[in-house]
């Protein structure tokens, strides 16, 4: 099986985010995408992030009616702050069987490098990295380290960086929605309308537990 793994805050969960899994899913033949809801990040203050039981039921709702979507509470169920290799383990350990790859943004691969045991990470997943606005992509040899970047070639036929372990990195254009959830948060905070930014049942989530405010 062929699972791709989309984890974030979804601090709320938009159309951003529902769009890029959709059009990964559909580019590149994955059988699941898994939206992992984080507890805590590594990379942002536990106290701006709502509660991850809300978030999480957020997601559920979101996704809800998509066979090819699934929602994993593995990073809420160990708490604390959690990093993408340690998830990474947990999901192989769990489906053995299964070819994991890592959805990110641009903006994120471009900092690959300070991410917990990267280098182990692009040994154990493949990555789709996907556009982001205001964010240009670098190239493995432009964001990795000469050294790590030689370990993958690039393969004509896939489109696709491919290392020895059988991974690999690869640039997909997808529907640039300029959403974020800052924004929306924002935009609740001084009493704007958020209609047509994320599903409407997250939206009635958001109202009805008074979140953002």
């Amino acid at each position: 099986m062929r699972i791709a793994v989309l984890g974030g805050t979804f601090n709320p969960i938009h159309f951003g985010h529902l769009r890029i899994a959709e059009e990964a899913r559909e580019a590149c033949l994955f059988d699941k995408v898994v939206f992992i809801p984080a507890c805590v990040t590594p990379h942002k203050p536990e106290e701006a992030l709502t509660p991850p039981e809300l978030r999480f039921e957020m997601v559920k709702a979101a996704i809800e009616g998509n066979p090819a979507f699934e929602l994993s509470d593995i990073e809420i169920r160990r708490g604390g702050r959690s990093f993408t290799i340690d998830t990474v383990r947990e999901l192989t350990r769990q489906r053995p069987s299964a070819k994991v790859s890592l959805i990110i943004g641009n903006d994120s691969f471009n900092e690959i490098t300070t991410w917990c045991e990267y280098e182990e990470l692009l040994k154990l997943a493949s990555f789709v990295v996907v556009q982001r606005p205001h964010y240009p992509a670098k190239k493995p040899g432009e964001a990795l380290p000469v050294e790590v970047a030689r370990k993958f070639w690039y393969d004509s036929q896939t489109g696709s960086y491919v290392n020895s372990d059988g991974n690999s990195i690869t640039y997909l254009n997808t529907t640039m929605l300029d959403i974020s959830s800052s924004d929306i948060r924002c935009k609740v905070q001084k009493g704007l309308s958020i209609r047509y930014l994320l599903p409407d049942v997250a939206a009635r989530l958001i109202e009805s537990h008074g979140l953002y405010k």
